[in-house]
């Protein structure tokens, strides 16, 4: 056996439907799209959810809801996670440009460090938020906080 004589198995492939290829084909006249009507024009092509002129689902539903525009999302950093980090990584500067060239958060994230577990570390960390227990935990091993 070799690649050139291989052939999918028997009934796996079916030829396609050739359309619109006159009328001995079975296949001519209306080309299988029957007379008339939208559905039957050239360029045709039905609105996403469209229902046949019923109202659509999405608009029979009520709204429900409300999306804050003025909502922040922090990417939350504990104290024993990034005491890890800067064992893994030999750093002491921690900022959001360093976590986002390691690949921890993306550009865009904004962080905020929380006070679980313990520091190992003086460390140096530039922060979009930091909780009351993280920050005396980290001036209390001699590390600073600036907020970004």
């Amino acid at each position: 056996m070799s690649l050139h004589n291989l052939t999918p198995a028997e009934g796996s492939v079916k030829s396609e439907k050739r359309i619109a290829r006159g009328q001995g084909s079975g296949r001519g006249g209306t080309s299988t799209r029957g007379h008339k009507g939208a559905k039957s024009r050239s360029g045709y092509s039905r609105k996403r959810a469209f229902e046949g002129g019923q109202m659509p689902l999405q608009m029979r539903l009520p709204k429900r809801g409300f999306k804050n525009p003025n909502n922040v999302t922090y990417v939350g950093l504990n104290l024993d996670w990034l005491s890890s980090y800067s064992e893994k990584y030999n750093e002491t500067e921690i900022s959001p440009a360093s976590l986002a060239a390691n690949g921890i958060i993306k550009k865009s994230d904004k962080i905020k460090v929380l006070g679980r577990g313990e520091l190992t570390a003086k460390l140096n960390i530039t922060t979009h938020a930091i909780s009351e227990s993280a920050k005396s935990a980290v001036e209390a091993k001699g590390g600073s906080i600036t907020i970004a």
